[in-house]
């Protein structure tokens, strides 16, 4: 008969040892640590990120990928979120069309997550190509509805030179306000 506390038999004794006494550590250092507060899982991203996003959108009319790198730099941006069949976002554009000269020195990205071919047609019909400050774009991963958790469209995120965050509006809001929260 051979030994009871074979070789292979005390090294499973010594890593057992060893976990079950790195396991106290571990649990005795984590109790005595002030506990992390978790962030809601209500609160919406660009509350806790409050900087433009690290959105990937597909250029209209070319389909090219277009994404924060692609911003101007030191250049203030307007940041919208729209649907082609919503009410409310075609009269924004149309106003927002209109008053073009109030944000020549912002770059506006307008973007929204619908078929690529609504989104189109919606830039032709509101002769988006006009204006060269406005880049229209397809979020086809759906990153930023989750991003911003909006109820209302169309949805506005307005960044500083910086790309920091200066305020966001949702719904119908009228475009003077918008353009005075860059001033």
């Amino acid at each position: 008969m051979g030994p009871i506390f074979t070789p292979q038999l005390i090294q499973m004794i010594r890593l057992t040892i060893l976990f079950i006494s790195s396991l106290f550590f571990t649990i005795l250092a984590h109790a005595q640590t002030a506990p992390e507060v978790p962030a809601k899982a209500d609160t919406a991203l660009y509350l806790r990120f409050p900087f433009v996003p690290p959105f990937n959108l597909y250029k209209v009319p070319d389909s090219t990928l277009f994404t924060k790198a692609d911003l101007k730099k030191k250049k203030a941006t307007l940041l919208i979120v729209f649907s082609p069949d919503c009410d409310h976002c075609q009269h924004e554009t149309t106003e927002l069309t209109a008053k073009i000269k109030q944000f020549k020195k912002v770059q506006i990205v307008m973007a929204s997550w619908l078929p690529y071919d609504q989104i189109k047609q919606f830039y032709n019909d509101y002769h988006i190509a006009d204006y060269p400050n406005i880049t229209m774009g397809w979020d086809k991963a759906f990153m930023l509805p989750p991003y911003y958790k909006f109820q209302s469209l169309p949805f506005m995120a307005l960044y500083d030179k910086q790309g920091n965050l200066i305020s966001v509006f949702e719904g119908t809001v009228s475009l003077d306000k918008v353009a005075a929260a860059f001033e």
